[in-house]
């Protein structure tokens, strides 16, 4: 064991052992410092601090108020272009509609004016094809009388004998016609 330590003021084992701010003995002392330092460090929490801490929360409740005016107005400018980019696309779409329409309406008058025209085309092609036909039907008669006449001219010499000419034979075959032609 080590040999108790030697102090200036005696021996380590006349010290009394505790705690200081229990004796009784130092009471008045320690509630004098107590009251001044409690009023020390009530005045300076008054006059100093609690100004600072109530600015700092006054300017964050600026900054906070600030900031939800700002944002509020930044959601009306963001529901006024809302509202205007609506205005614009359903007035674009009425445009495109109107356009459409327009176009739709150019096509078909296109198309009908086309079709017109095809039809008159078409009309005066089968009018030019039926004169075409009417002639060569005419001189498919005429051919077919004419070598009908050569035929019947042909077949008289052979059945009797007797030789008929050209224009008897076209005449015959024209009186043996139908009336109609």
């Amino acid at each position: 064991m080590a040999a108790p330590q030697e102090t200036t003021e005696g021996t380590a084992a006349e010290v009394k052992v505790g705690l200081p701010q229990m004796k009784t003995d130092t009471f008045p002392s320690q509630i004098f410092w107590l009251t001044v330092t409690f009023a020390i460090l009530f005045v300076v929490m008054w006059r100093m601090t609690l100004p600072m801490i109530a600015g700092a929360i006054g300017a964050r409740r600026n900054r906070i108020e600030d900031d939800l005016s700002t944002a509020e107005g930044f959601r009306k400018d963001a529901a006024e272009a809302l509202a205007s980019y609506e205005a614009a696309l359903a007035q674009a779409r009425g445009r495109a509609h109107q356009l459409a329409d327009e176009n739709r309406k150019r096509v078909v008058a296109e198309i009908e004016q086309l079709k017109t025209a095809a039809d008159t085309e078409t009309q005066a092609t089968i009018a030019t094809a039926e004169k075409r036909i009417a002639s060569e039907r005419v001189k498919a008669v005429t051919g077919v009388r004419a070598s009908a006449a050569d035929a019947a001219a042909d077949i008289v010499q052979r059945l009797i004998g007797r030789s008929v000419s050209a224009e008897e034979a076209a005449a015959a075959i024209a009186s043996a016609e139908p009336r109609g032609r």
